[in-house]
This record gives structure tokens, sequence and C-alpha cells, in this order.
């Protein structure tokens, strides 16, 4: 798996509406991010799973400084990403 290049990574799944709705309001919002479907990457399966306590839970966002939130509102997700070195 190769290194993002955007602050922020989505896990998802094809069939999540949660991921669905997610999406649509990041890109309203203009925040770039990487998306990898966790049914077509078992390493990423295996990274959301240590992020949850074991769980598959999408979406699952992991920044660039290595924090992740589960299922995040947007305003966290901004929150987070102004958190962010270089914000």
């Amino acid at each position: 798996m190769s290194a993002p290049t955007a602050a922020v990574t989505m896990y998802t799944t094809d069939w999540c509406g949660y991921c669905m709705r997610l999406k649509k309001v990041m890109q309203r919002e203009g925040i770039d991010f990487a998306e990898v479907n966790i049914e077509a990457d078992e390493g990423a399966a295996d990274l959301v799973m240590k992020a949850n306590g074991g769980n598959r839970t999408v979406p699952t966002l992991v920044f660039a400084d290595g924090s992740a939130l589960t299922n995040p509102s947007i305003d966290q997700v901004k929150a987070q990403l102004a958190q962010l070195p270089g914000a």
C-alpha cells in the first residue's frame, strides 16, 4: 500500500451509507482525501480493525499525523485537519 498524498485517507466500503454521505460533504467542503475500499485491500481492513478495537467500522479516517476518527461529523474532520502541521 503506497503512502497517500492527501492529508486524510478515508477507509470505506461500497455499501456504506455513512461513507457515501461523508464523502459528499467533504467534497462539497473542498476537503481533499484519498479513499481506500477495505473490501478490496486486506491490509487496509487490518488497519481499520486496529484503529477500531478489532471492528471493521467505516468510515474510518486516518490523518497525516497518524490520528484516526471513526464515523466523524464534518466539524470533527475540519477540527482534526486544523491541528495538522502546516494547516
